[in-house]
């Protein structure tokens, strides 16, 4: 049955994605090429929208609890008419976070998706949340949301960052036996491997706002009702698999910071800049990326095995090896090297 849906979901999203790409270019739903962009032609996006149909469609002919999953399904309604109006007629920031934040109540709310405690590690006692659980849950997807969206830069990137995140949840989902969350992960992925057939490089079409948007929307929700209201470790789990979109967000804001650039401006400076800029090609760093986050993907499983000490000497293991490829590619700027800085002075004579 899981395997069925899989192969579902990926042939729609194959059979479904050149309709929507013409759908695109009558609606106005284009990118077109300027001084950040990596393409050098006007390019169909909305793509988003076959990946959302793929999965909608295999999950109605897949999932027989439809009705109590109404509220994920409404979410993600709202996040794809939110992707495709930004696609259509590019929204300023503030209308994309309200439609985000809408989304985000009405899984938590309706969908009653909330983290309400952490079993802290060392300590006996639970971290409760209270008033503030509903917010976090809110601020969490909120972000994911936004993190896939900002490495959406290059063909085949966001889809397949969250292709291999999401193999990820699932495997981890059919360890832990939630076949909910195995099943909804894998007809994403479904969707999104049929879609990536025109989204690799050279792309004929982007998936756009609408396809990032729904990916983190999902990803975000899947890993939250796959590791909510655990251990603090099994907390961080989710983290560890979005390494790279979260850790591309966190110094794109230390970025601006340490440059004195709002936090909202766009750049050329993002991961997959950094590494073009290095002299990689496009599919190179497109593959080098995939590597990565299928490392940050390994190492989760690996976490979610390890004990207590094992864990934190692992998670302490990935924040320096991430400090220094930052310092090291130039994410934040050339001048930000403080890791590299000391090792130098300590190895001096």
């Amino acid at each position: 049955m899981l395997i069925g849906a899989l192969l579902v979901s990926f042939l729609l999203s194959i059979f479904l994605t050149p309709f929507v790409g013409k759908l695109a270019f009558k609606l106005g739903a284009t990118d077109k090429p300027n001084e950040r962009k990596v393409h050098s032609k006007v390019m169909p996006r909305m793509g988003g929208l076959a990946i959302f149909l793929s999965f909608f469609i295999t999950f109605l002919l897949f999932m027989n609890d439809f009705w109590e999953q109404l509220p994920l399904l409404v979410g993600a309604l709202v996040i794809i008419l939110i992707g495709m109006a930004d696609d259509i007629f590019e929204l300023r920031a503030a209308p994309k976070f309200l439609g985000q934040v809408l989304a985000a109540l009405i899984i938590v709310l309706w969908g009653g998706l909330e983290v309400e405690f952490i079993n802290l590690p060392f300590f006996t006692d639970t971290l409760e949340f209270g008033v503030f659980s509903i917010p976090i849950t809110i601020l969490w997807i909120v972000s994911i949301i936004n993190a896939i969206n900002l490495i959406d830069g290059l063909d085949g990137l966001a889809g397949g960052v969250s292709t291999i995140a999401l193999v990820t949840i699932a495997t981890m989902a059919l360890i832990k036996g939630d076949l909910f969350v195995a099943m909804v992960a894998l007809i994403v992925i479904g969707s999104t491997l049929g879609f990536l057939k025109y989204n690799f490089h050279p792309a004929k079409i982007f998936m756009g706002d609408t396809g990032a948007l729904f990916l983190g929307y999902i990803i975000a929700v899947l890993s939250l009702l796959g590791f909510k209201n655990v251990t603090m470790i099994s907390l961080i789990v989710p983290i560890i698999i979005l390494g790279v979109p979260i850790s591309d967000t966190f110094f794109a804001i230390i970025r601006r910071v340490v440059n004195k650039q709002p936090i909202s401006a766009a750049d050329k400076s993002h991961l997959h800049h950094c590494l073009i800029n290095l002299g990689f090609t496009h599919k190179q760093t497109v593959l080098l990326i995939y590597a990565l986050a299928a490392c940050f993907g390994l190492a989760a499983i690996i976490f979610s095995f390890a004990t207590m000490w094992g864990a934190l000497i692992l998670v302490t293991g990935l924040l320096l090896i991430i400090e220094i490829f930052v310092e090291k590619i130039g994410l934040v700027n050339s001048n930000y090297q403080p890791l590299l800085k000391m090792l130098n002075f300590k190895n001096k004579p």
